[in-house]
């Protein structure tokens, strides 16, 4: 076994990583709720962070917002849901991955089921409602589940540059 696998902490990583991230997004999304819907925008540190409360019903930066509704439904909850499915699966079947694989892939799936959750009770609506930048220069508006996928997302890219030797490939 190398060191970078450790098929024993398998089930733990993984139960962390979703418990953690799902339950911190279904907390920051109720708080949100609580707190910002109907208010406006709050401010922090001139304005490079703003929460303001936003349904989203559409993916990534409101892809797919003007789909129409059944359709809108069928790829948001239906596909997502097969999607995160066959993630599981293949976390569960594939023991030889690397344990940095492991936890970006299991990122990605907590962040995908914490959306999902919000679909499914929301009317598939998505609750956003942070938004970083700096004067025009703005984010779009997102949450904890995107933050925990785009961490995955990213961790996999790096990866999937990096050598065996654990340096940067050259392109």
């Amino acid at each position: 076994m190398k060191s970078n696998q450790l098929p024993c902490l398998r089930f733990p990583v993984a139960i962390v990583i979703l418990a953690s991230c799902i339950g911190c997004d279904q907390a920051t999304k109720s708080m949100a709720t609580k707190s910002l819907m109907g208010a406006p925008p709050h401010s922090f540190l001139a304005d490079t962070v703003r929460l303001d409360y936003a349904l989203n019903s559409g993916g990534f930066l409101s892809l797919g917002d003007d789909l129409p509704i059944l359709f809108r439904k069928w790829i948001f909850i239906g596909f997502n849901s097969c999607l995160m499915l066959g993630l599981t699966v293949f976390l569960l079947i594939k023991r030889e991955l690397p344990i940095a694989v492991f936890v970006a892939l299991s990122s990605i799936l907590a962040g995908g089921v914490g959306n999902l959750i919000d679909r499914l009770t929301n009317d598939g609506l998505v609750i956003d409602f942070i938004n970083l930048g700096f004067g025009p220069l703005r984010t779009g508006v997102f949450n904890v589940a995107d933050i925990a996928v785009t961490f995955g997302a990213i961790t996999l890219g790096y990866l999937s540059f990096k050598g065996k030797d654990g340096h940067l490939r050259n392109p």
